[in-house]
């Protein structure tokens, strides 16, 4: 397939994942599909990928991926930009806040014989978790630390 195909198939794919049209997203994907997500240690097969997605697609409405770059070499789509939904469902134990999210997104994808076989996503997840106002607090280790530290400094500048 050219390159202006395979660009093509990838931007379906998310266009039908913003359209909510889970099915029409589906049929883009290989038997053989595997996605490389930033965060997790194993690679998810097509059942575990459509679960990842199903999660986001109940968690968040009105979905919009909006890339800025569009790159294409042989079989691969780079895809980066931003994307952005309204939080309106249950996420990972949070109960829906209402609150309209926009995150940075990045996703390589590789296409073969007309459909995607392979997924590489990063999103910033930190971003997403400070906008749905979930704060993390730093392990008593750390904070240990910071202030060993901060004493520190304070005596040597005090002397």
């Amino acid at each position: 397939m050219s390159a202006q195909e395979n660009k093509t198939i990838v931007l379906e794919f998310y266009q039908a994942f913003d359209d909510r049209n889970i099915e029409q997203a589906l049929v883009q994907l290989d038997t053989n599909f595997v996605a490389h997500m930033a965060g997790l240690s194993q690679p998810l097969d097509v059942n575990e990928f459509k679960q990842f997605g199903m999660m986001f697609y109940a968690a968040f409405t009105d979905s919009q991926h909006q890339f800025e770059e569009v790159i294409v070499a042989d079989n691969k789509v780079v895809t980066s930009g931003t994307f952005t939904a309204r939080h309106l469902g249950k996420f990972q134990g949070l109960p829906p806040t209402g609150k309209q999210i926009e995150i940075a997104i990045m996703h390589i994808d590789r296409v073969e014989k007309g459909k995607i076989v392979e997924h590489w996503g990063q999103g910033d997840t930190q971003g997403l978790m400070k906008q749905l106002g979930i704060m993390f607090v730093p392990s008593p280790q750390l904070i240990a630390y910071i202030l060993k530290n901060m004493l520190f400094k304070f005596f040597k500048i005090s002397h």
